[in-house]
């Protein structure tokens, strides 16, 4: 089971667990993290998301200033890339996979004690994607 924060497009969030989330399938499930354990899973859609973020914590640390820049002791792996959604927000970090005609890919941030792992960027909520 992963920790997941399921950001939709329109603004909504979702907080809790998946198991089955894979990013050549338009669907997948989200146990919340609140629900009582009777409820059933979301069915969430992928094109529905603006991102799904894979976390340590679901509610983060609110304290925590999200840098954009890389720690020059701690080469990343993979390209490094900066995405600015539709709704203003930036992300900084590497990939392995970007292809500007893919429907996503996953994005690992450069803030190292960033609470997230590493998340999937749905391509159709980016207003830009920039290699660095």
């Amino acid at each position: 089971m992963n920790k997941v924060v399921a950001r939709f497009a329109d603004g909504r969030t979702v907080k809790g667990m998946t198991a089955d989330f894979l990013q050549t399938r338009d669907t997948f499930h989200v146990a919340e993290a609140m629900a009582d354990d009777e409820k059933a899973p979301l069915e969430i859609h992928t094109k529905d998301l603006k991102a799904l973020f894979f976390v340590k914590d679901p509610d983060g640390d609110p304290h925590h200033v999200e840098t954009q820049e890389f720690d020059p002791a701690h080469p990343p792996t993979g390209r490094r890339i900066r995405v600015t959604f539709t709704d203003g927000e930036v992300l900084t970090g590497t990939t392995t996979g970007y292809h500007p005609a893919r429907p996503g890919f996953f994005l690992v941030p450069a803030d190292p004690e960033s609470n997230i792992e590493r998340c999937w960027v749905v391509a159709t909520s980016t207003q830009e994607v920039r290699l660095l």
